[in-house]
């Protein structure tokens, strides 16, 4: 259990009419001892931005605080007031903090104000900032009070004003305010208050009793016209919460050893280990091995550790410099390096520790991460190669042998085939623990230092590969142009060219890449017919990404179209070997594209029940996303949910940044079928944050599933805009399509229609044209062209038909219905309902219910019409696809039911994920272990459990074992 001490400092009054809350409105924190705080049990939340209607979070470590400021909003609504002073250093969370009680107080009325330092010398700045909202109520007070702060805030001329009296308004003021709606005040940066407000708050804070009103100040040292208020000291989070917050704000992998280290240096401190991370590379964090060289310095830091270290012994300032090269902090290889270099390790950190720049004891610890760039980027280059030649004679080469490689590297003069051997060796072990990035830098560095131009090539050309797959894109051209200057070679001329036409396509995914890859599949034919194979296979992806936009006679099209690429694939020669996954995923995409879908779902079927067999998870990475269009193509929703799954782990536990957008979208509208949209939406957080040139493809659809028309507006102005340059046609489909679902479920049914006709004309587009032949027949349907959607649904049949799955016929029936009457839609729609309730994609069964709704209260049969209506507005309000939600409630007024309106947030039930989160988070299992069982970040978990607060009305964990059990077990599958 860990344990911090939140010392809340209740002083005498210096008034005595001052009314203090009593004690219970601080949730039994006593005012005169040291509350142990147990953060390991508590949720790691924290608010984050992606949710339009953000909602109060427990944040990240602070149980005690939270509970604090909880029971003073729980006082103000039961008739009592307050004041307190949140009191901590800069970067510590105090205004977080502030903006937790703002939130968790939306019932209440909120007035805001912030110090501002250059203001300071302006009176009453800040108590005009704080008052404006409620100035109206300037009538209600005594005449010489209104005229005092009427005269303070210059809305009339005299003498200026009287404090008392100023400060008597400001109490009058807020209690007037607080009559009307109980109010609460919030100061941030209030040691940075002019004088005359702070004396003005802090005289009406003493003198608020039963008023309803909260006043909360933040301040790194309050003035001295707060001392006496109540104080609550917000310290620096605890390692556990300090740890998770560091990996919410990590987007790639990175050395658990490292990781300690920055939390250790940072000493909790949130916004130093958010700021830490700012501006940093993959590449530069991975392993820590570069960190130390690529943190920027400001020059205020450098030239205080210049002052300091100046003063400081030679072999002090040596071991200052081995200790910043080093980032696990490790005292014992620090020890063991010191003794290599002639220095004697605790006698030489002494001197450091009393300049307060480091310590060495059971971890090796600067003051900052700063301090450690700022003592080995002011070494110099003799003094850097000592210490790494020291560190790798000191690691373990057995136990640590990537380790001891990379400081061996660091120490090389110049090219070494031995040291650039080691690190090509354990470029497989850093990546273990760094991901891509940290194999890349192996493998650069080792190009680096490899003496025989072939060999150089060669690991150049690695280099560069796992650069791409990083999406360290702007290392590569270097590195092939390193590979090109080898000795004539064949078949590395091919992979250069092959390499060249993946970097374009991870650039831009666009119509420039077809061709490129399209010729280096070619080439490659004659030389190597595996890896012609794999690269035709990539071919097919980026000329499905071209779409419209990269076929012949489109213009700027420079070839490469999807049908040129999957007649090439087909004559291309025969694996060797028997097929694998990709060479079946490549024939099966091949044959549908050239012979019909009959043609490629048998081999694609195969292909996907043969993924994951005798293959390294790099190598899988490279064949997810178009297993993941087969999936969708074959209709075959299980094999969705389970390789999007495995595609959002790998690609994030192996750092491919150019793989993870790709990966998180596949994943992300997976779960926008599944009506799980919260669980979409923070995949979409996490994409935005994932370094990268991708569309907001996934943002598109979800916009278009919650029914918003104005930001499915932008987005889709957003999207045509950036992709049309690339020659990205799959974003143009992406934006139709998504137009179509939201206009449909307005039931703006022509809008609807013109959408999805433009959607379907490109039947290559990664199965979003099929999708929109789903839109089109119900939009014909309503709009009255029966004939039109007969034709449409021949085209989906064909698909449909062919794959036979539980979503691909629940479809059909569905779409059937639409277009038939009597005793035969009704035995379709059943049929529907019956078959995609067995599926993942709840949204479309909740769309059936709809469909089946509106069916049976056009038949007159209302008591059936209300049952299926009221089953689909259930739903879809659950998930929050609102406009078709809207849709469902409209008609159950039609049948004479009185519907009150809800949203998502209104809604008890769980859902069968939001349950099972629920089930492991009562059970005490954090977000990051939840998040592994269930192949989820931990962001989603915690949107996830947001969502679980809100529908149980609870507000911690604690209280989820005694809320869920009723619940689950009407929510939970059999």
């Amino acid at each position: 259990m860990t344990d911090t001490s939140i010392h809340l400092s209740r002083r005498p009054a210096r008034h005595p009419s001052v009314g203090w809350p009593d004690r219970a409105a601080y949730r039994g924190v006593d005012s005169d001892r040291p509350v142990p705080i147990r953060t390991d049990v508590w949720p790691a939340f924290a608010p984050t931005g992606a949710e339009s209607d953000r909602r109060s979070t427990t944040l990240r470590g602070r149980r005690g605080e939270c509970a604090v400021l909880a029971g003073l909003l729980d006082g103000v609504r039961a008739g009592r007031s307050a004041a307190l002073v949140l009191r901590g250093e800069a970067g510590v969370g105090k205004s977080a903090l502030l903006d937790y009680a703002a939130a968790s107080a939306a019932d209440l009325r909120v007035v805001r104000s912030a110090g501002v330092e250059p203001e300071m010398g302006l009176a009453f700045a800040g108590l005009h900032q704080l008052c404006g909202p409620v100035l109206n109520r300037l009538g209600r007070l005594p005449g010489p009070q209104r005229a005092a702060l009427e005269t303070a805030f210059g809305l009339q001329a005299g003498p200026a004003p009287d404090r008392f009296l100023v400060g008597l308004a400001v109490l009058s003021l807020l209690s007037e305010a607080a009559g009307e709606r109980p109010l609460v005040c919030v100061v941030d940066d209030a040691q940075w208050l002019d004088r005359a407000s702070a004396q003005a708050l802090a005289f009406a804070a003493r003198r608020l009793a039963t008023e309803s009103a909260l006043v909360l100040f933040a301040a790194r040292e309050p003035c001295a016209d707060l001392r006496g208020l109540p104080e609550l000291v917000v310290g620096d989070l605890a390692a556990v919460d300090a740890r998770e917050l560091l990996d919410s704000a990590l987007r790639w992998p990175a050395d658990d050893r490292v990781r300690d280290q920055i939390v250790a240096e940072t000493r909790g401190n949130p916004l130093a280990l958010v700021d830490l991370l700012r501006g940093l590379s993959p590449a530069e964090l991975a392993g820590g091995f570069r960190l130390a060289a690529a943190l920027p310095v400001p020059g205020r830091i450098e030239q205080e550790f210049g002052r300091r270290a100046a003063a400081l012994p030679a072999p002090t300032r040596l071991l200052l410099v081995a200790a910043a090269a080093e980032p696990t902090g490790d005292p014992v290889l620090l020890r063991r390096a010191a003794e290599r270099l002639g220095i004697c390790a605790q006698a030489a950190a002494t001197p450091a520790a009393q300049a307060g720049l480091f310590e060495l004891g059971a971890r090796v610890r600067f003051r900052h991460p700063l301090v450690r760039a700022a003592a080995y980027q002011s070494a110099s280059p003799a003094d850097r190669q000592r210490v790494h030649r020291a560190l790798a004679e000191a690691a373990d080469p057995d136990a640590d042998p990537d380790r001891s490689a990379w400081h061996r590297a660091q120490a090389a003069p110049g090219p070494d085939e031995d040291v650039a051997a080691g690190l090509e060796r354990s470029a497989g072990l850093a990546q273990a623990y760094g991901g891509l990035a940290a194999a890349a830098a192996f493998l650069e560095r080792a190009a680096a230092l490899t003496p025989d131009p072939a060999q150089r090539a060669e690991r150049a050309l690695g280099a560069a590969g796992a650069n791409i797959q990083a999406g360290a894109l702007d290392a590569v051209p270097k590195l092939l142009g390193v590979a090109v200057a080898g000795p004539p070679d064949e078949l590395r001329d091919a992979r250069v060219d092959l390499l060249h036409a993946r970097l374009a396509f991870v650039s831009d995914r666009g119509r420039e890449a077809p061709p490129l890859l399209l010729e280096a599949a070619r080439r490659l034919e004659r030389i190597d017919t595996d890896l012609a194979r794999a690269a035709y296979l990539d071919t097919m992806n980026a000329a499905m990404f071209a779409g419209r936009l990269g076929a012949p006679g489109a213009p700027g099209a420079p070839g490469g179209g999807t049908l040129e690429v999957a007649r090439a694939a087909r004559a291309a020669p025969r694996p060797s070997h028997p097929l694998r996954a990709p060479d079946l995923l490549l024939d099966g995409l091949a044959a549908r594209c050239t012979e019909g879908y009959a043609a490629g779902l048998p081999i694609l079927r195969r292909a996907l029940s043969a993924l994951g067999r005798d293959v390294s998870a790099t190598d899988e990475l490279g064949w997810l996303w178009p297993a993941c269009v087969a999936a969708i193509q074959l209709w075959d929703d299980g094999q969705w949910d389970v390789l999007s799954r495995r595609y959002v782990r790998l690609a994030h536990d192996a750092g491919a940044l150019s793989e993870l957008p790709l990966a998180r979208t596949a994943r992300a509208y997976l779960e926008l079928f599944a009506g799980e949209l919260t669980a979409a939406a923070a995949l979409i957080s996490d994409a935005e944050e994932t370094p990268g040139n991708f569309a907001p493809y996934a943002a598109l659809g979800l916009a278009a599933w919650r029914g918003r028309e104005d930001e499915t507006a932008a987005l889709t102005e957003a999207t045509i805009a950036e992709v049309t340059p690339r020659g990205q046609g799959i974003g143009l489909t992406v934006t139709e399509w998504a137009n179509a679902v939201l206009y449909n479920g307005l039931g703006r049914y022509d809008e609807a229609l013109a959408a999805a006709e433009q959607a379907r004309q490109y039947p290559d587009e990664l199965g979003l044209a099929t999708w929109s032949l789903v839109e089109l027949i119900e939009a014909a349907a309503r709009t009255g062209q029966t004939e039109r959607a007969t034709g449409i649904l021949r085209r989906l049949a064909e698909s449909t038909s062919a794959a036979g799955t539980d979503w691909a016929l629940g479809i059909e029936m569905r779409s059937r219905a639409l277009l038939s009457g009597g005793e035969f839609a009704d035995r379709l729609y059943r049929e529907a309902i019956q078959r995609l309730s067995r599926t993942r994609v709840r949204a479309e069964l909740a769309r059936a219910h709809l469909l089946y709704g509106e069916w049976l209260r056009r038949q007159n049969r209302r008591v059936d019409a209300r049952k299926e209506l009221r089953c689909s507005y259930e739903m879809l309000t659950a998930m929050g696809i609102e406009g078709f939600a809207e849709r469902a409630r409209r008609e159950l007024l039609a049948t004479g039911e009185t519907v009150r309106k809800r949203t998502v947030e209104t809604v008890g039930e769980l859902t069968a994920q939001e349950a099972e989160i629920a089930r492991l988070a009562a059970d005490g299992q954090t977000n990051p272990e939840i998040g592994a069982k269930l192949f989820l970040s931990p962001r989603t978990v915690e949107w996830h459990l947001r969502k679980v607060f809100t529908k149980l009305a609870i507000r911690s964990r604690k209280e989820l074992r005694e809320a869920l059990p009723a619940r689950i077990q009407t929510t939970l599958p059999a």
